[in-house]
Formats: C-alpha cells, structure tokens, sequence
C-alpha cells in the first residue's frame, strides 16, 4: 500500500503548527524580565536625598542588585530577593532606602557619590535585565553667599554713613538758618533803636 501524498502534506503542516506553538509555549513559560530607567540622568547637591527610580517586571522572583561605579572604584550598594533578603553594604547602611519596584533611595549624599549607578535584576529562571544611572553631585557654592553678604554690608555701612551726613547737612542748615535770624532780629532791633535815638 501506497501512502497518500495529501496525508504526508497535512502532517508536515501539523507538524510545523506543533512546532510553532511549542516556541511560543516557551517564549511564554516563566522567563523574561523588563527593566525601565525613567530618568538615568540625575543632579543633586550636597546633603541632598535622591531617588534612583526603576521599574521592573518578571514572571518569576526576581533579585535585585545595585553596584556604584566612580573613580574610587566599584561598590556593591545593595542586595534583595524580593519578599526574602536585603543585603545593604555596611558603607550604605544607613543611608539606603529599597522599594519593591527595584528603586533605592540615598540619603545625605556626597560628592564621593557621583558617578554611575548599575542596577541588574535576574530572574529566576536565569534571564537579566540591566540599567544605569547617572549621578553628578555639585557643592554648594559658599562663595557667592559670602561675596553677596559683603556687598549687602558694604551698602549697609555706607547707607549709614549716608543717613548720618543728611542729619549733619540738616542740624547745620538748621543752626544757620537760626542764627541768620537771630542776626536779622538783632540787625533790626539795632537799626529800630537807632532810629528812635536820632
């Protein structure tokens, strides 16, 4: 007996949407991690709080970690397994905050925290996910302020000095203009009394 060719052809056509839901049976089973960086540029100050904001999303338990790298070198931040560990570097201890969207937050920084920030996020199942962000600390200028508090005492003093002149300018004028009275009383007394004497 010979096989039907219309067979062969619909089992090959079987076979290739068998094989074809197979991958994405396995494209679709646990496995897969997304990561977004929505600000990966960040300027803060000195003594500033900043939010190194993420946002992940796995199918399976993901673990999360964030490194620090600057020209002192390369630091681990911090370590979680979501709803089981948290491993914060002694250096960070008080100074870091973990949300559960994969975010950290630092406290107080400095200016030995500027520079890149890498956060991975691996999954279970073995797949990772990876971001940066970059942060550049500024010092507050005190010299501005200083010049700005000269200036203001500078202004200060010579209003002062200012004030203090007028008040001069007008005693003065003030004792004149009295005693030009004065004198054009008595003129006029003299010149009344010189009339009556004559």
């Amino acid at each position: 007996m010979r096989p039907l060719r219309g067979c062969r052809r619909r089992g090959a056509i079987v076979g290739t949407v068998t094989l074809c839901l197979a991958a994405g049976w396995a494209l679709q089973t646990p496995g897969g991690v997304s990561l977004i960086v929505p600000q990966p540029n960040i300027n803060a100050t000195v003594a500033q709080n900043i939010l190194l904001s993420v946002e992940y999303s796995c199918r399976g338990i993901a673990t999360v970690e964030w490194k620090h790298v600057s020209s002192w070198g390369t630091t681990k931040i911090v370590e979680w397994k979501s709803g089981s560990y948290i491993n914060i570097s002694t250096g960070y201890k008080d100074r870091v905050t973990t949300f559960d969207n994969g975010s950290i937050q630092l406290l107080n920084v400095g200016m030995t925290d500027a520079g890149y920030y890498f956060i991975t996020v691996t999954e279970e199942y073995g797949t990772n996910a990876y971001g940066t962000i970059i942060l550049n600390v500024y010092e507050i200028i005190y010299e501005d302020l200083h010049f700005v508090a000269v200036l203001f005492a500078f202004l200060a003093a010579v209003s002062a000095i200012l004030i203090c002149f007028m008040w001069l300018c007008n005693k003065s004028l003030y004792l004149f203009q009295k005693k030009t009275h004065k004198l054009t009383a008595s003129t006029t007394e003299e010149i009344e009394l010189e009339t009556i004497e004559c």
